[in-house]
């Protein structure tokens, strides 16, 4: 009788031990799914406070991956957008996996045709207001790139961007273009910017789609001269503007939370000042 009991005693206290542990196990799970599912709530990104860079590349995957490397440190990035406009090869998905994890989704658009016009596209995997578009040679760093978001969110209408170029009326007639060494006839100087290139700007993602509604000639000339997209753009834009903001009333408009900034951005950052008559 004294074995069976303690036989009994011991088994109770096993079948408590596993009862105990049991729970403690299911705990510990709900505790790990619940901070599963608060850290996902807090990275999931705002589309009005993060952006999504598109880059488009034509046989440069060495300095393409330097550049996917380098701009997996930017905040506010949900996933990076390579248009692969090398119809002939297949992009390097592999090789950039085997080199992750990586904090930022890349994702790669395989283009049919090699064209300079198909990094305009309104991507549907684009699920930001704010689209970077830079070119496959540019590198921005991180500090300057959360600069030129804070600036854009201040001017969500303009493109928002490091290379300025300017457009001029000859004697002629006819427009000249050109840099800040172009000098405006009527005006003098040169420091009247009138659009930005988009190889390295910010801008709202709907105006992709101004873009591909645009008359078909305008699509015809840039596929012909695979070139001039950052002007149609500019042209796309401009057409929805009503205001012009010029870079030097920045210091004025105490309103804007940019006084004392005005130094810095004269110096890295421009506004394009688009008026209708371009």
């Amino acid at each position: 009788i004294r074995i069976h009991w303690c036989c009994c005693r011991s088994l109770g206290r096993v079948r408590t031990h596993f009862i105990i542990a049991f729970i403690l196990l299911l705990l510990l799970a709900g505790v790990s799914l619940l901070r599963q599912s608060s850290n996902n709530s807090l990275t999931l990104p705002d589309p009005e406070d993060s952006f999504t860079i598109i880059m488009q590349t034509y046989n440069r995957t060495d300095i393409l991956l330097k550049l996917l490397n380098h701009y997996q440190a930017v905040p506010h990035l949900p996933c990076i957008i390579i248009v692969w406009n090398n119809p002939s090869e297949s992009p390097p998905r592999k090789l950039w996996d085997a080199f992750g994890p990586h904090p930022v989704p890349v994702i790669f658009k395989e283009q049919s045709v090699n064209r300079m016009r198909n990094r305009l596209q309104p991507h549907t995997e684009i699920k930001t207001d704010a689209v970077l578009m830079l070119d496959d040679d540019t590198l921005i760093s991180v500090p300057d790139i959360s600069f030129a978001f804070s600036v854009w969110k201040q001017f969500v209408d303009q493109i928002v961007g490091f290379v300025p170029r300017k457009h001029v009326t000859t004697a002629s007639g006819v427009y000249s273009y050109g840099s800040f060494e172009l000098q405006d006839p009527d005006k003098g100087g040169g420091d009247r910017y009138s659009m930005i290139l988009v190889g390295a700007a910010f801008f709202h993602r709907r105006f992709l789609q101004l873009f591909q509604e645009q008359p078909g000639e305008v699509h015809t000339l840039v596929d012909q001269t695979q070139n001039c997209d950052d002007i149609a753009m500019n042209f796309a834009v401009a057409r929805q503007l009503s205001q012009p903001v010029d870079m030097r009333n920045l210091e004025k408009e105490a309103s804007s939370g940019y006084v004392g900034m005005w130094h810095r951005a004269e110096h890295m950052l421009h506004y394009a000042n688009h008026k209708s008559r371009i």
